[in-house]
């Protein structure tokens, strides 16, 4: 029997937020409350494992050196290398995103929620998700928690985390791009899961 359609449309949810901001715990609350959840980064990662859609093209382009022992795309290094040189960040992104962009479709297809919850963390540096979104919630938190949160979490030193920080769009841009802010700069997840509530009631979960 075929799955009886919504009379209405999803609310389609558009989240990010910068690296150590929370975005991720804040997905997964809102999956739990019935949201369905796209994680375009989860995407990403598997196009580039072993046997991953993307990694013929990235050995095509960058050389069979950027494949670690497990046979999928060594991220340190091809991390090392982007932030050396920003052009090839662009590579990358131009080998990967089309992956991307077909799963995402695959998936959206897939489910009748009521709420699509897009987790993309460069959403604001890539101009043509905006026109797919109704709103964008934007995790924020100060510099110095993104700091604490991703050394505690990553065991990378202030340079290297200071680095992914200048790689993503400044603060104040995302900001500026947000319908919805959620402001995350403690540790105490009693205080998140309230503010998520809020916000689910809002998207009708």
């Amino acid at each position: 029997m075929k799955p009886v359609a919504n009379s209405h449309p999803a609310l389609r949810i558009g989240l990010t937020g910068g690296i150590g901001s929370g975005k991720s715990t804040v997905a997964a609350l809102l999956r739990h409350r019935g949201a369905f959840v796209i994680d375009a980064d989860a995407i990403a990662r598997a196009s580039t494992l072993c046997g991953g859609s993307a990694l013929s093209a990235i050995v095509d382009a960058f050389g069979a050196d950027f494949i670690g022992p497990d046979g999928g795309l060594n991220r340190q290094r091809m991390r090392d290398h982007v932030f050396a040189q920003p052009e090839a960040r662009r590579v990358l992104e131009t080998i990967i995103h089309p992956f991307v962009g077909t799963e995402v479709q695959r998936l959206t297809a897939s489910t009748h929620a009521r709420c699509l919850v897009f987790d993309v963390p460069l959403l604001v540096e890539s101009p043509h998700w905006r026109h797919q979104l109704d709103r964008v919630l934007v995790v924020d938190c100060s510099h110095a928690t993104q700091i604490r949160r991703v050394s505690q979490r990553n065991g990378w030193d202030k340079a290297t985390i200071d680095a992914v920080i200048r790689s993503q769009s400044p603060r104040e841009q995302r900001l500026a791009a947000a319908d919805w802010v959620l402001f995350n700069d403690t540790d105490q997840i009693e205080a998140l899961q309230r503010c998520v509530k809020g916000l689910a009631q809002r998207f009708g979960l």
